[in-house]
């Protein structure tokens, strides 16, 4: 099997696979997706806390700009 057929293989599988996955969602099944579990970022307002925290003693405000001690710590 030369490396041309190894690679048309491969996009072939990845392009039907691909296909199989564009299946539409029932209205009934929306519910499942709209569950704190599902969620990206479970505590989006504790993460945008830490973040500002650690970017305030980062001093990633970048420049000249004193900010924050600069060790990271929590």
């Amino acid at each position: 099997m030369s490396l041309n057929e190894l690679t048309i293989k491969i996009l072939l599988t990845t392009t039907v696979i691909w296909l199989i996955a564009c299946t539409p969602v029932q209205p009934w099944e929306r519910g499942n997706f709209a569950k704190p579990q599902m969620a990206l970022d479970p505590y989006p307002l504790q993460s945008a806390l830490r973040a500002h925290n650690y970017g305030s003693r980062e001093a990633a405000a970048g420049g000249n700009a004193a900010q924050g001690g600069g060790c990271g710590c929590y």
